[in-house]
């Protein structure tokens, strides 16, 4: 996936959550670390069927907490409840 270049610059995937270069980088670090755990795989593999089975949800999040197709706005955070259990 290309990034998407604003005023000539890469722009980081990390840009709105303001984090310094080290924060940054154990971010991405841990998000890779859960992507490839056996939960995130699951979820993935779970997803991506979903969307094979629903092509006019191509612009909707699945919600594996829910169970369907959400917003992207509307699938941070746990719905009230943070992401903390």
């Amino acid at each position: 996936m290309k990034r998407k270049r604003m005023h000539g610059k890469k722009r980081s995937p990390f840009s709105k959550q303001n984090l310094s270069p080290q924060a940054a980088a154990d971010k991405a670090e841990r998000d890779l670390a859960y992507a490839n755990s056996a939960i995130g795989k699951k979820h993935r593999r779970e997803s991506q069927q979903k969307h094979r089975d629903n092509p006019g949800n191509d612009h909707l999040d699945y919600d594996h907490t829910t169970n369907s197709f959400v917003t992207p706005h509307a699938n941070r955070g746990g719905f009230g409840k943070g992401t903390k259990p």
